[in-house]
């Protein structure tokens, strides 16, 4: 299986092979746009530009300073992330979040346990391994829309 966790975002793949084409044509060899993304998705080991792209589409490209949003615990939050490390061979990641508002981790009625920084272990879809009780991911995250 091809190891796809260094991947780069599409718009700098995008880049990179408006690169390789300038390069190239600076060496007298002239190609156009989509010559250059398929030779950029074989450099890569991919098949095609579409596969390269759908790897790199698929990934939650995330830093830390960046505002994010979703679930922990199965309430909604507001954070920005305070740590990122990659884990193993790259397929998870180590997210430490600072939420906005404290998060009541506690579903009981008489008792709260109130959580305003956490870790997790995330993949690249934004969506913890562990999972609570009934199934659902015990953290969720994704970017905060712009604006």
């Amino acid at each position: 299986m091809m190891n796809t966790s260094n991947l780069a975002p599409v718009a700098e793949l995008k880049a990179q092979a408006k690169r390789l084409r300038e390069k190239l044509r600076s060496s007298g060899v002239d190609i156009g746009h989509s010559k250059s993304l398929e030779l950029l998705a074989q450099q890569h080991g991919m098949r095609d530009w579409n596969t390269l792209c759908a790897q790199a589409g698929n990934r939650l490209h995330l830093r830390v300073g960046e505002r994010v949003q979703g679930r922990y615990l199965g309430r909604g939050f507001t954070a920005t992330i305070r740590g990122l490390t990659l884990l193993g061979e790259g397929e998870q990641r180590r997210i430490t979040l600072h939420f906005d508002e404290p998060v009541d981790v506690v579903t009981f009625d008489s008792f709260s346990n109130f959580r305003q920084r956490v870790s997790g272990t995330i993949g690249w879809d934004g969506c913890s391994v562990s999972k609570t009780s009934d199934g659902v991911p015990q953290l969720m995250v994704e970017l905060m829309p712009p604006g």
